[in-house]
């Protein structure tokens, strides 16, 4: 569909705005810990907005919307799981997360397991973390291509080099502002969205009457015949193994990066429960576009020139029903959904290397590390080698013929990131294990991995995904519990340390002496300024021509922008008027 000169002002003014974020909250960074985890800082509204962004990407609108296109509703399980993930983070993870008092998670394993594990899992976590961010770049690249027509390695390069400039700017102080604007524009307009194509389509008895009158019943049941899909996909199995994937993912030593930043147990805890209450809210409209465009605008979508056509579906129906100027905004939300994942891996990877690999490489090599300002511009360093990196391999992917999205995402999940994950979740709960345990059981696992990985290679059969789950669960669960017997022969000097990890991961932070003051207020004022600006510049498109519903959709995204905005600059004047009044009065 032909582009009108407003959206692609949209799309611009949106890629200033979070290059003018990363600026401002510069100002925020005076050293590492900063610069990497907020100066444990954060609060639960902001933590908790930038996990959940975090948690999914474009992906959400191209791989995982063109599995809802084929499966219907059995896509739904995949968020279910998500934020039962975030649930038990919530009722008691996530505070133990935050009480571990890291930077990153590869330090989390060395207090756990010692150094060893520790550059084990540094140097693995670069892996996975890479191939992820490529896979949500691609998400988005495919998700645009659908929409202006570009070509996708057009928008890897853009949009790539854009979240290197913000993120290398502002650290994780802009990664989590970032985050939170991004939550406030892609919450109404993916409500608006589901909402225009219920309708289109003339409600939630419509949509189900097409599904019925188009054969499709079958294929859209929560759980499908094992003989419906190849492979096996969307059976009952098949969503358990997503169920186990997702729910350990979610709930590792790895994954307790997340809460750092925030300031104590309790903020973390909030914080999860936020990630809970919007992934859930998601789960249930995100995959009503792409069932519609089945419906209404089949021959639109399997015309679009993409590997896997299918995958175009949320751009085409957004496409249909967004009214002139909305286009644009909606490619925004696309872009805050895949920039919160890789400005996040960024961040992460570039932290791992500044606290774990690059102090033991100058130990290796005789020298004494840097640290202060000079540390953080080693780390901002390898967060510009890093971001290349990502769009080398995403232009790779996208030129990989067969394979969509979902498909390259559940395999390097189940490939890489299940084995790595099942000694770091085990660890939490069992203390009686020798130092080796997570090294030992990641290489063993990883044998069944790629033995499933390469099926149809070596065996002739391709296994399907629950099959790589089941077993590198089951291999890894047994060889963890088989190390100990060796926990009697480890040193004093190591049981101690165990022990002295759960007694830190259970001793609650006490934020004003570990940390110092606060700076909440200045996070309300200066996050509700960016929000209330953006959400004034979203009303201004209301003047451009439209049905009166149109209108409406544009008043509804930008009030809830500016709205959000401008409650926040008032908390935060409140509560600067309020303190000057107590101090006044002392």
């Amino acid at each position: 569909m032909e582009q009108t000169w407003i959206e692609y002002v949209v799309v611009g003014c949106y890629l200033a705005a979070l290059v003018g974020v990363g600026m401002v909250f510069r100002t925020f960074n005076e050293n590492v810990s900063d610069y990497f985890r907020n100066g444990c800082k954060g609060t639960w509204w902001l933590v908790g907005s930038s996990a959940f962004m975090t948690a999914f990407s474009a992906w959400t609108f191209s791989g995982a919307a063109g599995a809802a296109y084929e499966a219907g509703w059995s896509v739904m399980v995949i968020y279910l799981a998500n934020s039962i993930g975030f649930a038990i983070n919530g009722l008691f993870l996530a505070k133990w997360f935050r009480q571990i008092r890291a930077i990153t998670g590869p330090e989390v394993i060395r207090l756990r397991f010692g150094i060893s594990t520790q550059q084990f899992y540094a140097w693995m976590s670069f892996l996975t973390q890479t191939l992820y961010s490529s896979l949500h770049l691609l998400g988005l690249a495919i998700f645009c291509s659908a929409v202006f027509g570009y070509k996708i390695e057009q928008v890897i390069v853009v949009v790539g080099v854009v979240v290197l400039l913000y993120s290398l700017i502002g650290g994780s102080w802009a990664v989590t502002a970032t985050d939170f604007l991004q939550t406030l524009i892609l919450i109404p307009i993916t409500i608006l969205v589901a909402f225009l194509c219920l309708v289109k389509l003339g409600g939630v008895g419509a949509l189900l009457d097409g599904i019925q009158n188009l054969n499709l019943s079958s294929d859209y049941a929560v759980f499908n015949a094992p003989d419906r899909f190849p492979l096996r996909a969307y059976t009952y199995a098949w969503a358990l193994a997503i169920l186990l994937k997702n729910v350990i993912g979610y709930n590792t030593l790895t994954s307790a990066q997340r809460y750092f930043s925030v300031k104590d147990g309790r903020e973390a805890q909030k914080a999860a429960w936020l990630g809970f209450v919007l992934m859930s809210m998601g789960a249930f409209i995100w995959f009503i576009p792409p069932m519609t465009a089945r419906l209404l605008f089949d021959a639109q979508v399997m015309a679009t020139a993409i590997p896997k056509p299918a995958e175009a579906a949320y751009a085409i129906a957004s496409l249909n029903v967004l009214p002139v100027g909305m286009t644009g905004l909606m490619v925004v939300a696309m872009f805050a959904a895949t920039m919160s994942s890789m400005d996040s891996g960024l961040n992460r990877n570039a932290a791992i290397f500044t606290n774990d690999i690059y102090p033991t490489l100058c130990g290796l090599f005789g020298k004494a590390p840097v640290e202060g300002k000079q540390l953080m511009r080693l780390g901002q360093a390898f967060s510009a080698g890093f971001g290349l990196c990502i769009v080398s391999i995403a232009t790779y992917f996208a030129n990989t013929e067969g394979k969509g999205v979902f498909e390259h995402m559940l395999n390097i999940g189940a490939l890489l990131a299940l084995p790595m994950a099942v000694p770091t979740v085990m660890g939490l709960f069992i203390r009686t294990t020798p130092s080796w345990a997570a090294i030992v059981t990641v290489c063993v696992t990883l044998v069944p991995s790629a033995l499933g990985f390469f099926s149809e290679t070596l065996f002739g059969e391709t296994w399907s995904f629950q099959q790589k789950v089941f077993v590198n669960m089951g291999v890894g669960i047994v060889v963890y519990l088989l190390t100990m017997p060796f926990w009697k022969y480890e040193s004093e000097t190591y049981q101690k340390q165990t022990d002295g990890f759960f007694e830190r991961m259970l001793t609650p932070v006490d934020f004003e002496k570990e940390v110092g003051a606060p700076n909440d207020l200045r996070q309300l004022k200066v996050i509700g300024s960016f929000a209330a600006v953006m959400g004034g510049l979203i009303c201004l498109i209301v003047f451009v021509p439209n049905p009166l519903i149109g209108r409406l959709g544009i008043l509804f995204v930008g009030g809830f922008v500016l709205g959000v905005g401008c409650i926040f600059v008032w908390l935060g004047r409140r509560g600067a008027s309020d303190d000057v009044s107590v101090q006044a009065g002392d």
